[in-house]
């Protein structure tokens, strides 16, 4: 309802502002007196040329030099909530010139629990500019709520309405909201809608596809955020019990798991798991590109009896394989997906990849305990607000809508695995493989991290992918990728089901000099 109310109102909002529509350019602070129904514009301001935003969080890069635009800052639905608190929907959006615009809009996914209205650039997996400084016009949200102890604050959960706004609600809100301001900015409807995002941004993605089908014309999801109670059962209570189970004890008992495996032992493991998977694309580089391919199996690094050196202890190597194989209820039945071995999984640092665990995540203590009761524990793991788990997207493909998965073969937080089940579960709704490739694919990223980072290439640009496969008909069979941990090094993503492979000949740092297959 608010959304049709919003609607209305604009259509009156185009009526009484012709002078607006006339001379858009010069008006960007007329955008302060826009009144739409449930919308409050707190601030409408040209932003100069030049303009750089400094990282949003240490380590993050900076984004720009942008180009000269108009920024809108609004909030939808201000309310009083639980226990007296503010929230409403913040919202952003960034308005090139009118002769710099290329007619479309484009909005930007979320991050962790939300809750800051990040800078609408939409720099993440655009290329080397950010859509904004391609001629985008973007738009940003924190889904409704302010965080107040940093990215990974829930507790606007215990307001229903946040919660919801969160769960589905916002981003179509504000996507309705955005495309009315760039409507009446450039006297014209944007001609085509894209939404990119990763992690929280990718669920964000995947739920737009599945609830609000006609919103955006093509979807970028990346290491979608999809079901974060059981993903944090495996990594956070699975993963951590199995190497409990092997590690060595403190004084007083308890089990040290950044012990558990020392660095040799990591990287005795590494080298085993690239001699062996590395070069079945043709090429020994660090990266493993057919890692669904890969039959490396731990057990080969198992110390026989009498073996000290160049092995490793027969319990760590069960922990880890049952550690990677993922958690299985008291009757067999996965709960959710295992994990690749890929290039990336002893990374250290920040997260680290699931060989190199500390005592410590990003989120507190890792569990000391031995055991774990997997059907209790993944009782209450499921949230059907928030987890996109519907398969039917007739709606969505038949409007002509484009939707583009990445998953990053290292990410330690949610298994490629995952996605690529729900990227195959497509076909029994909507015809088969072969049809949903027409209209979806997915990319698997090797070396990867969660996002970005890691020992691979992370620097793609999908939102050109999906800009040509929705405005030009040119599906993406591949994506280039480069990345700061292989300077000058380039790489065709394959879509699935095939992989990059060396031909043979040329350059094995260019991509020109692989395949598909």
């Amino acid at each position: 309802m608010r959304y049709l109310r919003i609607s209305i109102m604009a259509a009156a909002f185009f009526c009484a502002f012709p002078a607006l529509q006339a001379r858009q350019s010069d008006h960007c602070a007329e955008l302060n007196e826009l009144k739409l129904s449930s919308v409050e514009i707190t601030k409408a301001e040209l932003i100069a040329a030049g303009t750089t935003i400094p990282p949003l969080y240490p380590g993050a890069p900076s984004i720009g030099p942008l180009p000269a635009h108009c920024r809108v800052d609004g909030v939808i639905n201000h309310r009083k909530g639980v226990d007296g608190q503010e929230f409403g929907i913040g919202f952003a959006v960034a308005l090139p010139g009118p002769e710099a615009w290329n007619g479309d809009f484009m909005m930007q996914g979320g991050g962790g629990g939300n809750g800051i209205v990040a800078y609408p650039a939409g720099a993440n997996y655009s290329g080397d500019k950010p859509a904004l400084a391609r001629g985008f016009a973007v738009a940003s949200t924190d889904t409704g709520h302010k965080a107040k102890t940093g990215p990974f604050d829930f507790s606007f959960m215990r307001d229903q309405q946040a919660y919801l706004d969160f769960a589905f609600l916002a981003n179509a809100e504000v996507a309705g909201v955005a495309k009315q301001i760039i409507a009446l900015y450039y006297a014209k409807p944007a001609a085509y809608s894209y939404f990119v995002g990763c992690s929280t941004g990718g669920r964000e993605g995947m739920i737009l596809s599945q609830r609000y089908p006609t919103v955006f014309n093509g979807i970028v999801s990346g290491d979608p955020a999809m079901r974060t109670g059981l993903s944090n059962l495996a990594i956070g209570q699975w993963i951590p019990v199995a190497y409990n189970q092997a590690a060595p004890k403190d004084a007083s008992g308890k089990p040290q798991i950044d012990k558990f495996l020392t660095d040799a032992e990591r990287k005795l493991f590494m080298d085993a798991l690239m001699k062996q998977c590395d070069a079945q694309d043709g090429l020994a580089d660090g990266m493993i590109f057919n890692p669904l391919g890969c039959d490396f199996d731990p057990a080969v690094l198992a110390c026989n009896a009498g073996q000290g050196e160049s092995c490793i202890a027969p319990e760590k190597i069960a922990a880890i394989k049952k550690a990677f194989a993922g958690p299985r209820n008291a009757y067999g039945t996965q709960v959710y997906p295992g994990f690749l071995y890929d290039s990336g999984i002893a990374m250290k640092g920040v997260v680290p990849g699931l060989l190199a665990l500390g005592n410590r995540g990003l989120f507190g203590p890792y569990t000391t305990a031995t055991e774990l009761d997997v059907d209790k524990a993944a009782l209450h793991a499921s949230d059907p607000l928030v987890e996109p788990a519907f398969t039917n997207l007739s709606a969505f493909s038949l409007n002509g809508g484009k939707l583009i998965f990445f998953h990053g073969d290292s990410d330690p937080w949610f298994s490629a695995l995952d996605t690529l089940d729900y990227y195959k579960s497509l076909a029994a709704s909507n015809g088969g493989a072969d049809r949903v490739a027409q209209w979806s694919r997915i990319f698997l990223v090797p070396g990867m991290a969660h996002c970005d980072g890691g020992p691979g290439l992370d620097h793609f640009d999908m939102l050109s992918a999906a800009v040509n496969w929705v405005e030009k008909g040119a599906a993406p069979d591949f994506i280039v990728a480069t990345g700061k941990a292989f300077p000058g090094r380039s790489r065709p993503l394959c879509a699935y089901p095939k992989h990059a492979q060396y031909t043979g000949a040329g350059d094995p740092q260019q991509a020109r000099n692989f395949r598909c297959e």
